[in-house]
């Protein structure tokens, strides 16, 4: 696709938007009431809006490399609170996604130079979580359950942050550990047990 062609889309974009509601960008730009903050990976197969099939002002959307959600990542972290605090949002989503590059890249053992600190933190998810993995046999299969395990980890990342223990004590915010198949297009609910998985680490991170 060619720079001029992006263009040309736009340009159809905004006509096709107008043919169904002349007030839409007018009404667009009155502000946001996102009933959720999205946290995914930036891999250009996933697109949050499109596999959600929301509309633009329905999810706050961050992204970055493995859906990595880091204490000292100021970036996430400033997104977290806005979300949180100032939007509002019930519901935090961390979306992973089947053959992740990033998870791959961690379970390299490989030095990728500046990537290095980043995937670190995806190597601490399978050291935490090496006994189960290691008894995975099949490499595409221990692959993805690492997929699994690193978004619930962020998932539990999410969960360590002030801000949002302040939300779930006061409004019981939602979080959501979800997992893309690009395969088969599917959204999938880990439906992980956060209280369980919780229990015991939470006198350590808990505000209360």
């Amino acid at each position: 696709m060619r720079i001029a062609d992006v263009f040309e889309n736009n340009r159809k974009w905004v006509t096709s938007k107008l043919e169904l509601d002349k007030d839409y960008f007018t009404d667009l730009s009155k502000g946001q009431n996102p009933e959720f903050l999205y946290i995914g990976c930036s891999d250009s197969r996933v697109t949050a809006e499109e596999l959600m099939g929301v509309k633009p002002g329905e999810a706050f959307v961050h992204r970055n490399i493995a859906n990595m959600v880091i204490s000292i990542d100021l970036n996430a972290m400033s997104v977290v609170n806005y979300a949180v605090e100032h939007l509002n949002v019930n519901h935090i989503v961390i979306c992973g996604h089947y053959y992740c590059g990033g998870v791959k890249a961690a379970m390299q053992s490989a030095d990728l130079g500046i990537l290095n600190p980043w995937l670190r933190n995806i190597r601490d998810v399978y050291r935490i979580h090496k006994d189960e993995l290691d008894a995975i046999k099949n490499e595409d299969e221990r692959y993805n359950r690492l997929v699994e395990l690193n978004v619930q980890e962020q998932c539990i990342n999410v969960l360590k942050t002030a801000v949002v223990q302040k939300a779930y004590f006061a409004r019981n915010i939602a979080i959501h550990g979800w997992v893309f198949d690009v395969h088969s297009g599917k959204l999938i609910d880990l439906k992980i047990d956060f209280p369980n998985i919780l229990k015991d680490i939470m006198k350590i991170y808990s505000l209360k």
